[in-house]
């Protein structure tokens, strides 16, 4: 197994784990951080586990590909959870929190409320986090990769 495999796979391990603690009220915005940091950390390992002599441009490469499948996988499981979510929660109360002016400005607008409160939103806010997620996690898995194999090249 290759090492941005074995460490992608590790780091989307990781990634799933914080989404589910996610999960906990004022606790998201934590391991929303800290997914940040696992996606570099993703790129280091990967570093770490390539043969002596390490070349920046490559680490960057597999840095990059490791974190983008932590990222992958755990931005799957976080759209299965969201939809989840959003199919067992209770319409009223969601809308219940938003501001009168905004559903009012929403009615007027013609789009229907509870568009927000059904499984195919929360599978579409999932996605979307997916797709930004994967750009950040390629841009700091290889940031990571490239600064562990420049600081330790053998």
């Amino acid at each position: 197994m290759t090492s941005w495999l074995k460490a992608g796979l590790i780091g989307a391990a990781v990634v799933t784990v914080l989404n589910l603690l996610g999960l906990i009220p004022c606790v998201g915005f934590i391991t929303c951080i800290l997914g940040l940091l696992v996606y570099a950390g993703v790129g280091v390992l990967t570093a770490y586990w390539m043969p002596p002599l390490r070349e920046a441009g490559a680490a960057a490469g597999q840095g990059a590909m490791a974190a983008v499948l932590a990222a992958f996988i755990g931005g799957i499981i976080n759209a299965i959870v969201s939809t989840i979510q959003l199919a067992v929660a209770d319409s009223a109360a969601i809308l219940s929190a938003l501001p009168a002016e905004s559903l009012q400005q929403l009615q007027e607008a013609g789009v229907d409320p509870s568009v927000f409160t059904g499984p195919a939103f929360g599978a579409a806010v999932g996605s979307a986090c997916c797709l930004v997620g994967l750009i950040l996690a390629a841009i700091l898995g290889a940031v990571g990769g490239a600064v562990y194999a420049g600081i330790k090249p053998d």
